[in-house]
């Protein structure tokens, strides 16, 4: 018998022991004292907002990249082309993509995922039961309880399969209908978790001008209210950081070749079409979600 051969340094005990130190034995946390201070932040700050919004844009920024490798596969759309699944209520059959996303939301519902205001069911009335301990969290006490009532997930999806899907997947099928749907999943809850976010914004925005949103909430100018929470200078901020966002995040390295010209860069996701998706539908239907928030704010 033949005893195992180790490639490479070896790492004594003692270097071990340091490396995976329990954290009060550490000089200083790995994140750095920003995590830190993010992590004890009020969700009402605008500087907490700010880095929420941001960190989602790189989560929704990858995921798109990462669906952009597989084909449209129209089969994962289309109820019992793949999966004989039914909902039990009203019998009706589920395309893939559908029954991957509730049970997805199953498992998650399980653990408190959706006890969060910003994270909102796509099947609401399928959730199970908590196996763990409900517990009074933060959101829950800056947001007023009408902001449970808010949910646009019907028009997400109706977004995401009708416009976004066909701008970031090429037509035809490749067979990969497991993975297709699997970051079809990943892209819905992100998108959905940025968008079901403006309930913080608009509870911030109605905390520093209480009187003015107050007198448009009673009169249900719903028009007003939208203008009032508008700030087109910011909306342009944020097209142009997603644009950036894509266009370096989806670079393929390995097509840089010679002195990595601009001219001879692959972009796996179109920056223009990402700073659209922001422009079109991002940003709007998070304020559809401001105002239905505020419209309940004084029920």
């Amino acid at each position: 018998m033949t005893s195992a051969r180790i490639i490479g340094p070896v790492i004594s005990s003692r270097q071990w022991a340091t490396v995976f130190a329990p954290r009060r034995e550490r000089d200083r946390p790995l994140l750095g004292s920003a995590a830190t201070a993010y992590a004890s932040a009020s969700p009402l700050e605008l500087g907490s907002i700010r880095r929420s919004l941001i960190l989602m844009e790189d989560t929704i920024i990858f995921s798109l990249i990462e669906r952009g490798q597989f084909a449209q596969n129209s089969p994962v759309y289309q109820p019992g082309a793949t999966v004989q699944q039914y909902l039990k209520d009203s019998g009706r059959q589920l395309s893939l993509l559908e029954y991957l996303l509730m049970e997805t939301e199953h498992v998650h519902g399980k653990i408190r995922r959706f006890s969060n205001s910003e994270e909102n069911a796509f099947f609401p009335n399928y959730l199970p039961p908590l196996i763990l301990p409900p517990r009074q969290s933060q959101e829950e006490d800056v947001l007023y309880p009408a902001a449970k009532d808010v949910n646009v997930n019907n028009s997400i999806m109706e977004m995401y399969l009708e416009h976004l899907l066909p701008g970031i997947a090429v037509e035809g099928d490749d067979g990969q209908y497991g993975s297709s749907a699997m970051y079809d999943v990943m892209i819905l809850q992100a998108l959905s978790k940025r968008i079901h976010y403006g309930k913080f914004v608009a509870e911030s925005k109605f905390r520093k001008q209480t009187a003015e949103y107050s007198e448009l909430i009673k009169n249900k100018d719903e028009d007003a209210i939208m203008e009032l929470l508008t700030d087109r200078a910011v909306e342009l901020k944020v097209i142009e950081r997603v644009k950036l966002k894509a266009s370096t995040f989806g670079q393929d390295l390995n097509s840089m070749g010679g002195d990595g010209g601009e001219e001879e860069r692959i972009l796996r996701l179109d920056p223009d079409a990402i700073g659209a998706l922001y422009d079109t539908w991002v940003m709007p239907l998070t304020k559809i979600v401001e105002v239905a928030y505020l419209l309940r704010r004084l029920d």
